[in-house]
């Protein structure tokens, strides 16, 4: 085990989070009782069914008051944890390396480095813990440069085209991007070897020009010219059998001497324990970003590993495999992360399935789920932000009805939800009417005055959508002069009261105004009595208020 926290008392409930592909992250309190509660996975990835962290926290613990201890693991292969209540009803809670298919041969002279874990430590409640994570990640886990920078807003083709496009198509898209004040465009899955669905050709990066009726360079050029930056869809780790990599090179994949291989999206696992094979991405990915002037790479990671056995280590190293591929992953992308620190990497594992701080260390930013309905996203994002930072969280607006859900929700509410995040578009820019275009340039417009606040403030959890209407969160800047309140009511309900939420971290004896009609209001008074939604018909309803701390008070409008 990485950590290992002994407590003296048992008034403790334990805070994990759990899921599934594309409804990762899903947070559950529970108590504790004798015996052991334990979380992991097995699957060579953190996993979407749980992310490597926990908390404990005193029963009366809230987002503002009580004891909470976090523990987080900086790793992203298997991984084990515990909280167990012994004879005495004391607690132990501990978290590592996952146990099953371990172990590991240390010769004289030689040492083995178990993954860090984060523990940390607030009186003040989980609000106050999820801050204190969200600090220490963004100085002391993230290392790219681009921690602290304004990250470009994007188009991402993947839902506005899946595998269907050329050239032309995705050059509309580009050039009505452009015209609505997008960044960069980003080129999804498909554009390489045989790639007209997903059972071929992943291992064969070589640019399909009969497909794009391009070379992919011309593509790029032209983007730039239009003055918006160029990225591309990787997944280094997977290989279809449909490819001349596996014909060529059937001994780099993962896979048992003694049965079929299991498949997954018609894919296998490369054995990235085998340093020929990182050789060979380094040089291929290198090439491509070199070539071609790419400036964002999305790399991505769609199945988990079954078959636990690599045909570069000897039978008696098998239990190392799971780890050595992990250290393998990181090595690849050490290497081309420190190779191309100008190029702006975003980790993605069939979404979520890798998002921790192992990650983050060599990726700013991870795709926080493949589900991009904006209503189901309330619930992805709010357990995402109990440890992660808001900065390090994709979030984009996609196209309706959702992809993922079947659900409408309006394109007001979509941009909110997707602008507590790195923001950005997946839908097809090009068939929406100039109305839609016109809010689309509103949005950006609006993201942009706001996203020093978004990713360098405070964040705080207003509500816990699990349990109420409303799904409310805010930011607030370091010096508690700037505050923004976003939320999305679940639904209108006759004769009910106004939806209603509490602000928090703001100054108390200071005085706010509200940006929308210059209402002023006291910092308790918004702590204490908090303020009320607008209680418009529909459902999944998005709301932004703004409030600005003045001077002095000014005046006094009473709400």
């Amino acid at each position: 085990m990485s950590a290992c926290l002994d407590l003296p008392d048992n008034e403790y409930e334990v805070i994990h989070f759990h899921g599934r592909h594309a409804m990762e992250r899903m947070m559950e309190r529970t108590s504790v009782d004798h015996g052991a509660f334990s979380i992991g996975s097995r699957r060579g990835q953190s996993s979407h069914q749980h992310n490597p962290g926990l908390i404990l926290a005193r029963k009366n613990t809230t987002e503002v008051s009580g004891d909470a201890y976090g523990m987080l693991l900086v790793y992203s292969g298997s991984f084990l944890a515990e909280v167990e209540k012994d004879q005495l009803d004391q607690l132990r809670a501990a978290i590592g390396l996952g146990t099953e298919h371990f172990e590991w041969t240390v010769l004289p002279g030689e040492k083995f480095t178990a993954p860090e874990a984060i523990l940390s430590f607030t009186e003040a409640g989980l609000g106050q813990l999820s801050r204190q994570y969200h600090e220490f990640i963004r100085e002391h886990v993230i290392r790219s440069e681009f921690v602290h920078k304004k990250r470009p807003i994007l188009i991402n083709n993947w839902e506005a085209t899946y595998f269907d496009f050329d050239g032309k198509k995705l050059l509309e898209i580009a050039e009505t991007a452009h015209d609505l004040g997008i960044d960069l465009f980003v080129l999804d899955d498909g554009w390489f070897g045989n790639r007209h669905d997903d059972d071929s050709s992943l291992g064969d990066w070589m640019v399909n020009e009969e497909k794009l009726r391009m070379p992919l360079k011309q593509l790029v050029d032209r983007i730039h010219a239009m003055d918006m930056q160029f990225g591309i869809w990787i997944e280094p780790e997977m290989i279809s059998e449909k490819s001349n990599l596996h014909h060529e090179h059937p001994e780099w994949v993962l896979r048992s001497p003694n049965r079929y291989p299991a498949r997954s999206r018609y894919q296998l696992v490369l054995d990235m324990a085998n340093p020929e094979v990182i050789d060979h991405l380094e040089n291929v990915f290198a090439h491509l970003i070199e070539e071609n002037g790419i400036d964002y790479i999305k790399w991505d990671m769609n199945r988990s590993i079954s078959d636990f056995y690599s045909p570069s280590l000897s039978p008696v190293q098998q239990g190392e495999m799971l780890h050595r591929y992990m250290l393998g992953v990181y090595d690849l992308a050490d290497r081309l992360t420190s190779r191309f620190p100008d190029v702006l990497f975003e980790g993605c594992a069939g979404g979520g399935g890798r998002f921790d701080a192992g990650m983050l260390h060599y990726f700013p930013q991870y795709w926080c789920s493949d589900d991009t309905d904006a209503h189901n996203r309330c619930f992805i994002q709010y357990g995402t932000s109990f440890f992660y930072p808001i900065s390090a969280t994709g979030s984009h607006v996609s196209a309706v009805p959702n992809h993922q859900s079947g659900r409408v929700t309006s394109l007001r509410t979509r941009a909110v939800v997707a602008m507590a995040g790195t923001f950005g578009y997946e839908l097809d820019l090009s068939a929406l009417d100039e109305k839609e275009k016109e809010e689309v340039i509103r949005q950006i417009a609006d993201y942009r005055r706001k996203q020093e606040l978004i990713c360098e403030g405070d964040y705080y959890r207003l509500t816990d959508p699990n349990t109420q209407n409303v799904c409310a969160w805010s930011f607030v800047s370091k010096d508690k002069r700037k505050v923004l309140v976003q939320a999305v009511v679940f639904e209108h309900r006759p004769n009910a009261k106004k939806p209603h939420v509490v602000l928090q971290g703001l100054e108390e004896n200071g005085w706010y105004r509200r940006k929308a009609d210059g209402k002023l209001f006291s910092g308790n008074a918004l702590m204490k009595a908090g303020i009320f939604l607008p209680n418009e018909l529909g459902t999944d309803m998005g709301y932004q208020i703004e409030f600005e701390r003045i001077e002095k008070k000014e005046s006094i409008t009473m709400n």
